[in-house]
């Protein structure tokens, strides 16, 4: 039976955007642009992002990313992931929308599916069953992929949590992940290259914003 026999849920306020990637390719950078311009513009903007960005997330998040940690196996890395979202959506994300403002989130379920799916060499479709529940298959207008090579991408950190740490086999198949995923819902996604211009990525995603702006001011009008 499939997850959710209507599809995915898009939310019918407000503008809900994710910034996916790699490690190091400018997602956090991008988002805080994206927010500081929609305040400039008038809009309530809530930057987000995952793991982390709520009470119990934060616990989840140093389990998961600390080096301390040790080895995890595959399927409890990827439930802790779940965990975080599953949260995050309920408390954080969801609020947020139906009080008609515009979410943007730093990493959400495409990661999931690309370093635990991808790069864990888990049954992508098991690892998107779980992930997908956890967040009642509540969906992005647009997902922006911040793409970048990750042998560049990995050379940015000079210290490395537990997936950054990874090899560059295992951040290649997250990378090509992404890219798959994008290139299956062009509708929903954008794909920049890491290692343009910031300004010149930030004007891209804000051309890609607006037409968004517009249809959610049309339907609560």
């Amino acid at each position: 039976m499939p997850l959710n026999p209507t599809g995915p849920v898009y939310a019918d306020r407000g503008v809900f955007v994710c910034f996916e990637g790699g490690d190091g390719a400018g997602k956090s950078t991008q988002s805080r642009r994206l927010a500081q311009w929609l305040g400039s513009q008038g809009y309530a903007a809530r930057l987000t992002f995952e793991p982390g960005d709520t009470r119990a997330g934060a616990d989840l998040r140093r389990i998961v990313l600390s080096p301390e940690t040790g080895d995890l196996a595959d399927r409890t890395e990827a439930l802790i992931y779940a965990a975080d979202k599953a949260e995050h959506v309920e408390t954080v994300v969801l609020p947020a929308l139906a009080r008609g403002e515009v979410v943007i989130t730093d990493r959400y379920v495409d990661s999931t599916l690309a370093y635990q799916g991808a790069g864990r060499t888990l049954d992508v479709a098991e690892v998107e069953a779980v992930a997908r529940w956890a967040t009642g298959d509540l969906r992005p207008h647009l997902t922006v992929v911040l793409d970048l090579e990750p042998a560049a991408a990995l050379g940015r950190f000079e210290e490395r949590d537990r997936i950054e740490g990874e090899s560059l086999e295992f951040h290649q198949r997250v990378r090509q992940a992404f890219l798959d995923m994008a290139a299956a819902d062009a509708d929903h996604y954008l794909v920049l290259d890491a290692r343009a211009d910031v300004d010149d990525i930030a004007a891209a995603v804000r051309a890609a914003v607006e037409p968004l702006l517009r249809r959610a001011a049309r339907d609560s009008g």
